[in-house]
This record gives structure tokens, sequence and C-alpha cells, in this order.
């Protein structure tokens, strides 16, 4: 064994060899009354150099304390484990070697009786015989040594190796989450991801035991099934509230939550999966007020979910809510497109329906009017005089008809004199055109609050429900109204006096109707991320209520007060 293979090993335990040599050379010395006998000084030598040249001591001192007649004759083993130690079985057949030769030397000079001659025979041949037997225990103890400092160097680089896959999955799992924004993907990666990192064995099997899903919130609150691995076709098919049990409690604290007794969960039971699990990982999807649902893991071994295990899978859930928050965002842009689409064409189709119904009517009825006036000049001038006095307030009408149309499409004075100053605008058009009484009352303390942007999504809803209420509810007056409520929320108001309507019914029946007034004020009431109520009892009235939140903390309390995550 070389120093280097076990420095610190070999180097403690011939050290320490060395010094119990020392104390059993003293004990034997002690014991035969030749402690004290001048060859017996060299033990000073010996003690101070700390056994440094422990063959040549070994010798020296065989020789000068008279050979096999002392009783510390033995100390010629201490060369031989010496060498066997550092050299195997080489260095101590060599220590053998030259410890025969200083026998043989000294025995020589002391006598060649033949009993002297048999007891070095012996002697050498025991010599040889123990540095073989040290040489192969040698050998196999370095064996036994380097084995150990091997296996322990592999177990390091695997462990180092499964860190660096762990690492790594966290980096694809990164990559992949933030280089995709589809939704199903995203899922996808984010149950693939964790399968891996929990497989501690890097060469192992994936374990066909553990079963994985991601439960997300539907549009009607409800938890579905948004991706999984392992589950029945059952269980793919399950909707629950999330209101109770382990998942409610994720959801609320924001916490994840072990769970050990399935069965007695009122809603984690109903899956058929995870009732053959001892132990469920529930980690909750959310992010501030927002909650996206929650990622199911269950295994049937109890405590699989060690805490490295959890570490690694909340590093994944926390970059799978980010994930999905991107995802939604984008799918949000995606269906805000698509929707200010369907406004464009659906504020074409108005366009052409009111130019259709009013000034389209009004030019052909001008047209055939002046060709009836032209021929009634030659045959009663006076009557021909009165029906071009008719055929121009016609022209005026529908004049103010075209203004208050162009004015609606683009209110100029909201850009420039605010929300109030439109709304109150409008009213004055609409009374000027279609002789119908608008009220507007505006507190205007609350319009620092709201955006140019949203106080123009509020004059189109205001415009959508003046025109429905003038157009179908033939009311008397409209009253709008848009006041401060408590709480960061601003309630916007429209009332009539008209006929009114049942609202289920009307609701029921839209996609067979060819009007979409109250779709549009759905869409422009989420566009303020707010919340419409709409009331009406034939022959009543109608009472139109938009809850406008003034900030995000409002925005949520609203929603989560409504029913709506």
């Amino acid at each position: 064994m070389r120093a280097s293979d076990s420095p610190f090993v070999a180097d403690w335990f011939i050290v320490s060899l060395r010094w119990l040599v020392l104390l059993g050379l003293i004990l034997s010395l002690s014991l035969g009354g030749q402690l004290l006998v001048l060859p017996n000084a060299l033990l000073v030598g010996l003690v101070a150099w700390n056994i440094t040249l422990t063959l040549l001591a070994a010798g020296l001192y065989f020789a000068l304390a008279g050979g096999f007649a002392s009783p510390a004759f033995w100390i010629i083993v201490l060369p031989l484990l010496t060498a066997s130690l550092y050299f195997e079985v080489i260095g101590a057949i060599i220590s053998a070697t030259l410890m025969a030769a200083v026998e043989i030397i000294v025995t020589v000079l002391q006598t060649l009786a033949p009993a002297a001659l048999i007891i070095l025979g012996a002697s050498v041949f025991l010599t040889f015989l123990v540095a073989g037997v040290f040489g192969l225990l040698s050998m196999r103890l370095i064996q036994t040594i380097r084995h150990t400092r091997r296996s322990q160097s592999e177990a390091q680089q695997k462990k180092q190796h499964l860190e660096n896959d762990r690492l790594r999955a966290i980096y694809s799992l990164t990559s992949t989450l933030t280089a995709t924004l589809n939704y199903q993907r995203v899922l996808d990666s984010v149950l693939d991801l964790s399968l891996s990192v929990l497989n501690l064995e890097p060469d192992a099997p994936p374990d066909d035991r553990l079963a994985c899903a991601v439960l997300l919130f539907s549009k009607a609150e409800t938890l579905e099934v948004g991706s999984a691995r392992r589950l029945t076709p059952a269980d793919m098919h399950l909707v629950l509230s999330g209101q109770k049990g382990a998942i409610a409690e994720a959801i609320e604290n924001d916490k994840p939550v072990v769970l050990r007794d399935v069965r007695h969960d009122p809603e984690l039971n109903r899956f058929v999966t995870f009732m053959s699990c001892n132990e469920i990982y529930c980690f909750p999807l959310r992010s501030g007020f927002n909650a996206y649902g929650v990622l199911l893991f269950g295994h049937p071994e109890l405590k699989f979910f060690s805490a490295g295990r959890r570490e690694l899978l909340d590093i994944l859930g926390s970059q799978a809510v980010v994930a999905i928050q991107n995802a939604r965002l984008y799918q949000d842009v995606v269906d805000e497109r698509e929707r200010m689409i369907e406004y464009q064409e659906e504020a074409r189709k108005k366009l052409a329906r009111d130019l259709h119904d009013g000034p389209t009517q009004s030019v052909s009825a001008i047209a055939m009017r002046i060709s009836l006036a032209q021929r009634m000049l030659s045959k009663d001038p006076k009557a021909a005089s009165e029906e071009l006095g008719r055929i121009e307030e016609l022209a005026r009408r529908t004049t103010k008809e075209i203004r208050h149309m162009l004015f609606t499409l683009r209110p100029l004075v909201l850009e420039s004199q605010g929300l109030a100053a439109a709304l109150k605008s409008m009213a004055e058009k609409t009374k000027e055109t279609f002789s119908q009484n608008v009220s507007i009352q505006v507190d205007e303390s609350i319009l620092e609050s709201i955006e140019m942007g949203k106080q123009g999504v509020i004059f189109y809803i205001v415009e959508e429900a003046v025109n429905n209420a003038r157009k179908h509810a033939q009311a008397g007056h409209i009253w709008v109204n848009l006041r401060p409520m408590d709480q960061g929320l601003a309630l916007l108001e429209i009332q009539d006096d008209g006929i009114g309507f049942d609202v289920a019914a009307v609701n029921r029946s839209y996609d067979q109707r060819g009007s979409l007034g109250m779709v549009n004020l759905k869409d422009r009431t989420e566009l303020v991320n707010g919340v419409l109520d709409v009331q009406s009892v034939p022959g009543k009235g109608t009472r139109v209520q938009v809850y406008i939140p003034l900030s995000e903390e409002a925005a949520d309390r609203l929603h989560h007060s409504s029913g709506k995550h």
C-alpha cells in the first residue's frame, strides 16, 4: 500500500503499532529483570525517534541484546509488519530477508553450536513464514480498504450524479415552462419532471406505484383533472368542489399537506387510484389571491414523501404556478383579442343596422318626397312649399341621428373633458335626437381612481344600457348614477321606468335573438373586472347595476363575494 492510498489510516495504524510494541518491549524486559541492562539504553533512542527507524533499530537491538538469548528477540517481527503494511508481500519478503541476514550474522558471531544452528534455521523459516502471512494479510487488508474507498467514492459520485440530474431536471422544467405558453404542455411537463426527480436512483426504472395529477379550477369554479399519470379513466372525469378536506386546507392556508388516511378525506376518497395510496402529498397552485388548483402525488409506501422529496416537489410546484399563471395570462390575452374582434364585428353590424333603420330609411324618404314636391310645384305651389318644409325637418332629424351615431362611435368629449362631461353630452344628444329623457348624476371624486381606459368602457356600458331602455323598455325616464361605495368599489346604476322584462326568460332565449344587448353588457363589464347585476320585473322597470373595483384587492373581494375565483 502506498502512502497516497490511505495516508491517514496507514500512518495512524503504524505509529500506534510502534508505540504498542515499545510498551510490550518494556513490559517484557521488566518481567525478565533486564530493564536496567546497558543495551536497553537504546529504548531511550527508540522513544526519542518515535520508532522512525524501525528496521535498523530492531536489527541493532536484536544484535546488541544477544540475539535469541534476549527475552525481547521477537522485536524482529516489527520490521516485518511495518514493511508488509507499507509495501505488502514484496516489502515483507525484503524485510524478512534483511532480518534473516541479521539473525544469521548474530548467531554465527555468537556460536556455531548445532543447537544454535537449529534454532537459527527455525527462526529464519518462521521469519519468512511470518513475513508471508503478514504480507498476505496486509494485501487483503489493503484491498478491503481500497474497495471501501472505491465504494465510498462511487457512492459519492453517484450521489453527485443524482444531484446533477435533479438540477438539470429543474433547469429543464424552468426552460420548458418559460419557453411555452401552451396550457396542456405546461401541465404535462410538470408531471413528467416530477416523476423524474422523485426517483432517487438515477439508473432505476420509474416507480409504477407513484400516481400524480394536476387539478385546476374551471370556469364553473369546480376542480377538474387537467393532466394526470396512472389515474384510472373514471378518475380522469371526476369533478370536485375543492371546499373540503386536504385540498381545501392546502388552498386556504397556501401550504402543502401530507395526508396518510385517504379514506376519511371527503373528496380524495372519490379517486380509486388514491385509495390504494398510504400517503398523499397535496401542493396548492396559488399565487396571491388567485388559486389555480392543486398538485396531487400518491404512493402506497408510508413516509415516501421525505423532506428531500417534498423540497423538490415544492420547487417544481412553485415553477408550475408561475408557468400556469403565464399560460392563463396569455390565454386571457388571446381571448381578449378574439373578444375585441367580436366587438368590432358587432359594432359594424350595429352601425349597419342603425344606418339601415334610421338614416338610410330617412334619406330614401327624403328622396321620394323631393320627387313628390317637384310634381306638386306646377299643380299646387303652396302644398309643394309645405312639403319642402317637412322634407327640411326630416333632413335635420336625419342629420341629428347621424351626428348621434358618430358621437357614440367616438365621443371626443370623453377624451378631452372626461367621463362626466361625455355622459352629460350623450344625455343631451339623446334628448335632442330621440326626445328621450336621460338624467346623469356622477360623483366626480371617484373619477381620479378610474383610469381613462376604464372610463371609456363605462361610457359604452351606459350607452348600451340607455339604448336598450330607449328601444325596448318604452321608458319615459332613464336615470344614470355613478357613485363610490365602501372598500374601494364604485357602483354604476342605470334605471328606467319602462315596461320591464323577464330576465331569466330573455337569457334562456338569447341564442335565438338577433340583439346582443345583454351579452354586450356582460362582456364590457368583464373589461373593467366588474360584476353585472340586472334586475327587472314586467311592468316595473329595469335596474342595471355594475360593481366596479378600483384596486386589485377590491376586485378579489368582489369576485369572491360573488362566488367567482
